[in-house]
């Protein structure tokens, strides 16, 4: 835990733009190696001197031992110097931080489906990249991805030049509203989970605006889910990452110790705060 509190200097070697708000960021130490280890769903600590801090999932699969990417959304001050950065600049990175999904344990052997949406894409990233680099130990996997526009889906070019059409592989993409240039399904994520009917075998992990989570939790438990099959994560609600500063405090919980990564199992026993 010691080295999770000790930054590093982090190069950013590439900005991918994703949609008007997100950029991708790559980052690696000023020797060209990965800064450090992590667990699909592990945050990591972004910082800017002089500017400030702030918790970012790690958007890159553990299995890429080169470099750690992630998919930031300008929505605030920090946000707003990361999106000004160009390649070559510097900031400064600490972790891993938080727990990861069970990806060794409670989803081995299982078919697997991902619901997000816009930038809940990112923290499931990592995840389902896993998924796919050792796909002999998961079953078949489902990706429901919305946002509110075909310009506003996050990791679209991989999405169809790598996701669509792996081995028993489904991807399931739709929009808000209609557009000229979108000829596939149009609808909210919450309606679209329900119209495509998956069977209730399967790990769910679920990701985006909590407008989105409470619908499609709804939908799913209508459909025969349980919520011992469905995971989230709440990075969001992180701050310190040590359990110090209180923010992310959730009845007994610190989201920064014992998440972001929950059961909603888990979170039905906590207070309606989150």
């Amino acid at each position: 835990m010691i080295d999770a509190l000790i930054p590093t200097v982090g190069v950013v070697t590439d900005i991918r733009i994703d949609t008007p708000d997100v950029k991708t960021f790559r980052v690696v130490t000023p020797d060209g190696k990965k800064a450090f280890d992590h667990m699909p769903g592990q945050c990591a600590m972004l910082s800017i001197p002089g500017v400030g801090e702030a918790m970012f999932s790690i958007t890159s699969s553990p299995t890429n031992t080169e470099y750690m990417e992630f998919s930031i959304k300008k929505c605030g001050c920090l946000t707003d110097w990361l999106h000004r950065m160009d390649v070559g600049q510097q900031i400064l990175i600490r972790g891993p931080y938080g727990n990861g999904f069970p990806v060794e344990t409670t989803f081995k052997g299982k078919d697997m489906l991902f619901i997000a949406g816009g930038i809940g894409l990112a923290p499931l990233r990592s995840v389902i990249n896993y998924c796919r680099h050792y796909r002999e130990n998961y079953g078949k996997i489902d990706i429901v991805y919305g946002a509110r526009s075909s310009a506003d889906l996050v990791d679209y070019n991989e999405i169809i030049t790598e996701w669509v059409g792996d081995t028993d592989t489904n991807v399931h993409l739709t929009i808000d509203r209609p557009e000229d240039s979108w000829d596939g399904h149009v609808g909210f994520v919450p309606n679209f989970v329900k119209e495509l009917g998956f069977t209730t075998d399967k790990i769910v992990i679920l990701c985006g605006p909590p407008i989105m989570i409470k619908f499609t939790l709804a939908g799913l438990k209508e459909m025969g889910y349980v919520d011992t099959q469905v995971f989230t994560t709440m990075e969001m609600k992180m701050k310190c990452g040590i359990g110090k500063c209180g923010r992310c405090n959730i009845g007994s919980k610190y989201v920064c110790k014992d998440g972001p990564v929950f059961s909603f199992d888990q979170l039905s026993e906590l207070p309606d705060e989150y």
